[in-house]
Order: structure tokens, then sequence, then C-alpha cells
């Protein structure tokens, strides 16, 4: 079959470029359209939802959260299994779906199935699905530092979750950007026991008071001269004094009391879980950025890092961005390796062949052969959706070193075939190119036929081992 294959690459050669031709460029359109990252992707397919239930214990978010989520999830189709974790307010139930499932299918059925454990759930708890990324998604992370000293990390921290992160969030290829660090900045009302005893008020009442109060609502249309004027009631709070004049009850004497009248009302710090730190100079406001499945990572970075540069004006007075963990340089590293190793091989292996066989031609061979046959190993990648990464770079440029020695092997061999050939006078004597340049080469028509039946006959004849004389 090789010999077959061979004779009719020799016979029709232009066809044989053509489809080179073409492969080749159907591997470069591959080349550069496969997703590039620095670390293969070996996660499960999974579907996160995660639950916020503020205030409860831990066994209380496994009983009414968690363990209804698991026990309706494990009958969603090619499931592998569930995994369930409840922490303290919070709770993470990760659906793992077999291998080959398509992340979108299966975001799908999520959604799907947690329609029916909707009634199940408390009341206010309100499931959600994390982001369409894998594990290894984190692609850029940075931190927001101001060394004037004239924001504190509340004021980090709002910048973070209201501006910057949104920003961030429009760069094409981003699924998510996690804020972490700092302050969340809440309204705090601090009541007094003894105050709230005196009026006799509960504290729900207290409570559903201020959520009343922060809420608008619309009216109808009121007409004055033939002019429609619409009419809302506008109840936001915008601050503390806000929420202060807040009416919760009245006395015995129709005067309303307010939650100035029982307590304080200030601004303060969420509940903290954790916090950031930057190189020892104390805490600091981060966010991460998690790139969505299937996206080249480093055109993602490369689309954060531009979106930084743009925003930058936009920046409160002395706080500037610091990037702490950029994969990027990790990428660009691994293929300046690649492409280093391949034009190494590449002179050494053209060295090689053109001082041993001192041929210019076939020199230049591998220069040819060894850079396509790579542009080639990119059309299987880009069609299964596998990436560009360590491992396969990798697994290239080892891949280079048995190229490199098929190429000697092929040209050296080669060599040899045609200096037998041209020793018995048989093959190179029918083309004028070699009988004007080697006269003894030339040979009749007759006896160059003769000569090749002569090999058939002899190739094909079957080996027999001479016969032994028989004893006396």
């Amino acid at each position: 079959m090789i010999n077959r294959i061979i004779e009719y690459s020799a016979h029709n050669r232009f066809i044989v470029l053509f489809l080179v031709f073409f492969a080749t460029a159907f591997g470069v359109w591959s080349l550069w359209t496969s997703p590039l990252d620095a670390i293969p992707d070996l996660s499960d397919v999974q579907v996160i939802v995660f639950t916020d239930w503020p205030g409860r214990s831990p066994d209380l978010v496994e009983d009414q959260v968690t363990y209804p989520i698991i026990s309706s999830m494990i009958a969603a189709p090619h499931v592998k299994y569930v995994r369930g974790e409840s922490m303290f307010g919070y709770s993470f139930v990760n659906v793992v779906f077999e291998d080959g499932t398509d992340l979108y299918w299966a975001r799908s059925r999520v959604l799907e199935y947690m329609q029916g454990i909707t009634g199940r759930l408390p009341e206010g708890v309100s499931p959600r699905l994390g982001p369409d990324a894998t594990g290894v998604g984190w692609v850029y992370e940075y931190a927001l530092v101001d060394r004037s000293g004239t924001h504190t990390l509340a004021d980090l921290r709002s910048f973070q979750d209201w501006y910057l992160r949104y920003w961030l969030e429009s760069v094409h290829g981003v699924a998510e950007v996690a804020s972490v660090g700092g302050f969340v900045k809440q309204y705090q009302v601090e009541i007094n026991p003894t105050t709230l005893l005196a009026y006799h008020l509960p504290l729900h009442q207290v409570a559903d008071a201020i959520r009343r109060s922060n809420n608008e609502v619309g009216g109808r249309l009121v007409e004055f001269n033939g002019t429609e004027y619409m009419v809302r009631g506008r109840g936001y709070v915008q601050s503390v004094d806000d929420i202060k004049k807040i009416a919760v009850g009245t006395n015995g004497n129709g005067t309303p009391i307010l939650v100035r009248d029982i307590g304080q009302v200030h601004l303060g710090p969420d509940l903290r879980r954790g916090l950031v730190e930057l190189d020892g100079e104390g805490e600091a406001v981060g966010g991460v950025v998690v790139m969505r499945h299937g996206e080249n990572a480093l055109r993602v970075i490369e689309g954060v890092k531009a979106k930084l540069q743009e925003v930058h004006k936009s920046l409160p007075p002395g706080v500037e961005i610091v990037p702490t963990y950029d994969r990027s340089d990790l990428i660009t590293r691994a293929i300046h390796t690649l492409t280093h190793t391949l034009w190494e091989e590449l002179l050494i292996v053209s060295l090689v062949i053109l001082v041993f066989l001192w041929h210019i031609p076939s020199a230049i061979i591998p220069i040819f052969t060894i850079p396509i046959a790579v542009v080639l190993s990119f059309i299987p990648m880009r069609a299964m959706g596998l990436t560009a990464n360590i491992m396969s770079l990798g697994g290239i440029a080892v891949a280079i070193g048995a190229m490199v020695d098929a190429a000697i092997v092929v040209v050296e061999q080669t060599h040899k075939k045609l200096e037998h050939w041209q020793a018995r006078s048989v093959g190179r004597a029918s083309f004028p190119f070699w009988s004007s340049r080697f006269p003894s080469c030339r040979s009749s028509p007759s006896r160059l036929r003769r000569d090749v039946s002569f090999d058939r006959w002899r190739s094909r004849r079957p080996f027999r081992w001479p016969s032994r004389p028989s004893s006396p």
C-alpha cells in the first residue's frame, strides 16, 4: 500500500501539491482560531447553583436549601453526581455531568429542574446559577490601591462593585468579575431594647416600616388645563437622615415615633468572611476576572487590559490598578518556547544534512516539511475543541525531534538508493537529465527492460534451502 501511495504521488505531483497547499491553509486557519491558554482544562462539566440566605446556620441551610436542591438535581439527565456544601448563610451545589455534555445544554437542564423546587424553598430564597466558566477560568486578577490615603476600603469596594466591575464585564469573553476584600457599605440601625419596650413596639414592625419606606410607587395621571402630570411617590433612601425620619408607629397621643427616637442610624460594613492583603502593605480591594467557557484566554486578557487602559482616566484621584495575576505571560512564554524550538531544530537538521550529504535541495526539505507537519497538527486540535496550552505545545515540541530524525533518515535513505541505482546503471539512463550528466549510466531500452524484468522475477522467486546429500 505504501509503495502504491508513493508511486501515485510521484505520477500526480500537481494533485499532491494542491492537497498539501489546501491542508496547510486549513492548518493555518486552525492555528489562528484555536483558543490559547496556559493550563489544560481537565475539569468536569459542572453547573454551580448558589443560594444566599443571610444569617442562617449551616445546619438550617443544609436542611431547607441544600438538600431540596440536591434531591431534585440527581434526577436530571446525564448527571454523574451532585455535591452540596452548606456554610453560614450560603449554599453551594455542584451538579457534575458526564464527559462530553455541552455546558450550555447542562445549564438549561439545571434551570428546568430548578423550577420544580421553587415552592419547596423558604420564602425569599432565590437560587441562581454560577458563571458559565470552568475551574481554570481565573485568567486575570488585580487590586485597587490608594497610596494617597484619601479613600477608604469601603469607598474602593463601592467603586469596584458599581463601576469597574461592569466596565470589565462588557469585555468579550468575560463571564464574571468577582469582587474580594474591602468593606461593603450598608445602613445599620441599632435599636435600643429599653426604648423599644417602652413604646410597646415589636422589632418586626420596625423592620417592616424601614423596608416599606425604601420604595417607590407609581400613580395615575392628573390633568390641569389640558396638560397631563404623572403622579408617583419617591421613597428610595438616599442618606442616613432619610432612615432617621421613618415613622415606625405612634404613641398614645397620636405623635409619630421615628427611627431616631428608638435607636441610632449610621453607615457600617457588612459581615465579612475574609480579606485581601497586598505585598504586606495592608488590606486592599481586588477583583478576579473569570473567562467564559471555550474562549481564547490570551484574547480575553488583552481585552481586559485594553479596557483598563481605556477607563484609567475615570478612576478616582489617587487610585491605581495593580495587576496581581496575569496568565498571558505564561501563554506567550509557551508560544515562544515552541517557536524557538522549531527554528532551532530546522537550523540543526539543515546543517547536518548539508554537512554530511553536501546537497542543498536535501537540506531544504526539512525546512518545508517540519513546519507543515506542525501546522497540520492543529487541525484535529481545532476540530476537537482543544486549547493550545503548555501540554499540547510541549507535545508538539517533543514531536519535532521525532520528525527531525525521520527527515534525516528519509533523506539519507533516498541518497543511498540513488547511489545504488546509479551503480547498477538502471533507471537513471532512461531520463535525459541523468544521461547527459552521467555517461556511465547510459543503457539501451532493451537492457533496461531486461534488468527490470530480472529484478522482478528474482524478487518473486521463492527461496529454497539446498538439499542435503543423503547418507550412504
